[in-house]
């Protein structure tokens, strides 16, 4: 068991929980631009073949891979941690509960491929 009270089995599921909602949420942004994961590996500057890695849910996403994605979209990607639980009940605060946007082009993205 972690230092934080959680196995490291409920760690990994958590991590593929995440990708998982990262590449919906992708996966919807695309659809809503009318762009093909070909265009997304154009502008990201990997091969069509990454990409699919990427939508796939299963590949661990790192914040550069997520800053890359948000910079060949234009877009934000927000990132919050908030209590769950009984934490949230006590109404545990958080220092500031607004997401902070990772916007892609402020950010020095590095291409990945």
């Amino acid at each position: 068991m972690s230092f934080f009270g959680r196995s490291e089995g409920s760690a990994e599921s958590a991590g593929a929980q995440l990708a998982r909602q990262a590449t919906a949420s992708l996966a919807g942004l695309l659809a809503g631009l009318g762009k093909s994961r070909s265009d997304l590996a154009k502008a990201m500057g990997v091969s069509p073949g990454r990409v699919s890695q990427i939508m796939s849910g299963d590949a661990n996403l790192t914040v550069r891979t997520l800053a890359s994605l948000a910079d060949a979209l234009d877009a934000d990607v927000e990132i919050r941690f908030s209590p769950r639980g009984a934490q949230a009940a006590e109404g545990v605060s958080v220092h500031s509960g607004e997401p902070v946007p990772l916007r892609g082009r402020s950010v020095a993205a590095r291409r990945v491929g």
